[in-house]
């Protein structure tokens, strides 16, 4: 029974974020905003969620308030939501999106924190529980390209706000452990910092945000470049979440053959040649042919960073680290892949965007792997 509530979480959390996250650039574009302002709204804002994301999960660790504390950053999120397509120039719109990632920063360091908390033993299960956010996000993408097409770009955002709205009654079912341990916080994360394994992963992470900056972020525009409407759109983010559920339905599996770490490091050189095919797709078909990779991708990225997160985490620390994860992620990944993404996307358009984002992707796995490897011989040499 307890599986339901974050089952249900990540559910509405994956279909709010269907709403709004795809059509964001083409939003900005709609507006008039050059390529450099682009990158600035999409790549300075996540700069906020590398900051935000640690700090709240380390103040519900301290203060074991982690209810009341995701609680009220989900209602001031959904006030931003609400005002966001009120506005239509520059500043006023990057100042909204700053306070937006602000409030939204720990939503998934909490339900990932919580989720594993409440199973207990089979943590080994978390994919059978976050496939809920596939099915969400596949059912929400349908219906918010639909709704977009008809009603126009204000709605995504809306749309996003109600369904955030729902979630906020179930975010108040997740539970949380309480560890007793006098260490200070601060010092624990220092420590975990210092070790070269976690910074590996880290520098992983930011890989996977790297991508999913320009899978999310760009992928709308770069359709448009080849002709779909946004109807088409929706369908291509259906097919792809399809992809994901029977891959998160036996990740524990794969988590169990290749280990946490090993399957990030799959996923990532997966996810970057799926880049490479859609550099090379020239129509809206081809595309949604590749969408079905998508299921090897972020789904299993986060499955195995949750999980490896999850493994090293000092007692008492658990939210913390799911935070520092996210942050990762979400945060400075998609902040250098925003400032970068805008501008390339105006100059080479969505083809180049995916080339140019698939090869550096490779490089820093290739930089990670070197780093695992030296760390290695030196502690099998000391």
């Amino acid at each position: 029974m307890k599986k339901v509530w974050p089952f249900s979480f990540n559910f509405m959390l994956f279909a709010s974020t269907a709403f709004m996250s795809p059509f964001i650039v083409l939003y900005y574009q709609r507006l008039g905003f050059s390529g450099a302002q682009i990158g600035i709204l999409t790549g300075i804002t996540p700069l906020v969620t590398f900051f935000a994301a640690p700090l709240w999960s380390a103040l519900a660790d301290t203060t074991r308030r982690h209810r009341l504390i995701l609680g009220l950053a989900i209602l001031l999120g959904i006030t931003m939501l609400i005002i966001y397509p009120l506005v239509s120039t520059f500043l006023p719109i990057l100042v909204i999106a700053i306070f937006i990632n602000t409030f939204f920063a720990p939503v998934s360091a909490f339900a990932d924190s919580a989720t594993m908390h409440m199973l207990a033993d089979k943590r080994e299960l978390y994919g059978r529980v976050r496939v809920g956010g596939s099915i969400g996000y596949g059912l929400a993408a349908a219906v918010a390209g639909t709704v977009v097409q008809n009603f126009g770009l204000r709605y995504a955002f809306w749309g996003c706000a109600g369904l955030f709205f729902l979630n906020f009654f179930i975010s108040q079912k997740l539970e949380y452990g309480q560890v007793e341990d006098k260490e200070p916080i601060g010092r624990k994360v220092r420590a975990l910092l210092a070790n070269p394994h976690w910074v590996l992963f880290l520098i992983v992470a930011f890989a996977g945000g790297l991508s999913l900056s320009a899978l999310n972020n760009y992928f709308f525009p770069y359709m448009g470049e080849l002709g779909a409407r946004e109807s088409t759109m929706g369908l291509a983010l259906t097919v792809g979440t399809i992809s994901e559920i029977p891959i998160l339905f036996f990740s524990n599996r794969l988590v169990k053959r290749f280990g946490s770490y090993r399957l990030l490091i799959l996923s990532m050189i997966l996810t970057s040649l799926r880049m490479f095919l859609f550099a090379l797709s020239t129509s809206p078909l081809i595309v949604l042919l590749v969408q079905l990779l998508n299921g090897l991708n972020f789904p299993i990225m986060w499955v195995a960073g949750v999980s490896y997160a999850d493994e090293n985490a000092p007692p008492g620390l658990r939210t913390t680290a799911q935070g520092l994860f996210s942050a990762m992620v979400f945060g400075i990944g998609m902040a250098v892949g925003g400032l970068v993404g805008g501008p390339l996307l105006e100059s080479i358009g969505g083809r180049g965007l995916y080339l140019v984002f698939g090869v550096g992707v490779l490089i820093i796995i290739l930089v990670a792997e070197l780093g695992l490897k030296r760390f290695t011989l030196k502690r099998h040499t000391a």
